[in-house]
Order: C-alpha cells, then sequence, then structure tokens
C-alpha cells in the first residue's frame, strides 16, 4: 500500500492544461471525493459509471489471471485520470480500478464525462493525448517486463509511485509489490535489499523512503525516463 501526501498544493495536470473558463465549467460539474485506501472503482467487465481526475490520490489498473495471478498494467494518478475507456466510447471497464495511494479526486459520471468531451475541444485534445501516452506506456512496459531485471523494475516503480504520492516516504509490502510486478516475492526481496544495500532506499516495518533519489533514478530501467518523455512530449 501507498499513501499519498497531503493534497492542498496538489492539482491534476490534465485540468491545469485548461483555460480558466474551461477548467472553471468542468470542475463546476464534478465533484471532490476522498478516495479511500483498497476502494475499488470497477471491475473487469463491470460498467465504468465515473471518470475521475486524481489529486493526492493514485489508482492502479489490475489485471487478473488465471484466478490465482494479478498483475498492474497502469497507474492513473494526477498526472492524468481514470476513466480513458469512456472517451473511446466503451462503458465496460477490461481492468480492476483499485485506489492505491488515497486522498481526493475529481469524479464525474460517465454520461456527464461525454458531454464536457464534447463541449470543451481543449479537453478532448487533452484527454486525446493522455491515451496516447498510456498506450506507449503500456508497450513500454510489456517490453520492460519481458526483458528488464527485477531490482531496475522495483526501481523504476518506486519512482512512478513517489512520482504520484508526491512523497518520498509510503508504505508499502514486499508482497503487495511482488503483485504489482507479477514476480515471486523472494525476488522483490533480494531487489528491495539491493537497493537498500546501495542507500537508494530505507525499508522499516513497512515504510519504504526513497533516500537518493538521483541514484535510485540511475538504478531505474531506462523504461522510467521513456514514460516521463513520453508524457512531456505529448502533454507537456
Amino acid at each position: 500500500m501507498a499513501r499519498a501526501a497531503n493534497a492542498a498544493q496538489i492539482t491534476n495536470r490534465l485540468l491545469d492544461r485548461l483555460a480558466e473558463r474551461d477548467r472553471t465549467h468542468v470542475l463546476a460539474k464534478c465533484e471532490r471525493v476522498e478516495l479511500t485506501y483498497g476502494e475499488i472503482l470497477a471491475e473487469p467487465g463491470a460498467p465504468v459509471r465515473d471518470a475521475y481526475f486524481p489529486i493526492g490520490s493514485f489508482i492502479s489498473l489490475l489485471k487478473p489471471m488465471d484466478g490465482k495471478y494479478i498483475l498492474e498494467v497502469a497507474l492513473a494518478g494526477s498526472e492524468g485520470l481514470y476513466g480513458v475507456s469512456l472517451a473511446l466510447g466503451v462503458e465496460v471497464s477490461p481492468v480492476q480500478a483499485v485506489v492505491q495511494g488515497a486522498g481526493p479526486a475529481w469524479r464525474i459520471g460517465a454520461a456527464g464525462f461525454r458531454r464536457e468531451l464534447e463541449r470543451t475541444p481543449a479537453l478532448r485534445d487533452g484527454v486525446d493525448r493522455y491515451i496516447h501516452v498510456l498506450m506507449a506506456q503500456l508497450i513500454q512496459t510489456s517490453g520492460c517486463n519481458r526483458f528488464h531485471v527485477v531490482e531496475k523494475r522495483v526501481a523504476r516503480w518506486l519512482l512512478m509511485t513517489a512520482d504520484r504520492t508526491h512523497a518520498s516516504t509510503f508504505h508499502i509490502t514486499h508482497e503487495f509489490l511482488a503483485h504489482m510486478l507479477g514476480v515471486r516475492r523472494v525476488g522483490i526481496t533480494e531487489a528491495a535489499g539491493a537497493l537498500q544495500q546501495r542507500k537508494l532506499i530505507g525499508y522499516t516495518r513497512g515504510v519504504l523512503s526513497i533516500l537518493d533519489r538521483r541514484g535510485l533514478e540511475g538504478a531505474a530501467c531506462s523504461c522510467y525516463r521513456a514514460d516521463l518523455n513520453t508524457y512531456e512530449a505529448a502533454l507537456g
């Protein structure tokens, strides 16, 4: 489990791209909600009833496999939104959407979200660009899971989580991380131990702290930087 930071000064980057008039109109159609850790927003095959623009929270998109495995395929935090399938005209979720970082978000109903996409070209453009980013990240992750060693993948995931929690310290267990990355727990323990031995992270009683951000970026696979570059190129 990761715990989001105090989000009083955190905004949503997709909404920030809008002109003030458009942003005000879109937010007037939204409801500010507090997402709680473990809250399930959608199940595979179930309707997607709302779209969420996280502020200080973040959402894991998980793919259950064969009834006993589960793999995280994407994260949605303050850099984007959850509910892109609605923008594509699909109201059924292909994944399980679970809150992994508690905190605030802007919520808008499915029908209202589609109306705002039609009404506000700048929002449509931003969401389309975000969908491109997600697709690029999914492609990058498929290669990462196949070719990169666990230690580098762990470093990448920790950096991605820190970016979305807006904090360098959060709660997490080796078992949870093993589920997210689809590897054995012993592999996570070995990888985290190696990062800790290099003094890049600290880990005590389920609390992980990033001690050397630059060093951890150096320990991560190239996918982390590629993800950032894709986002900046598409959304700035």
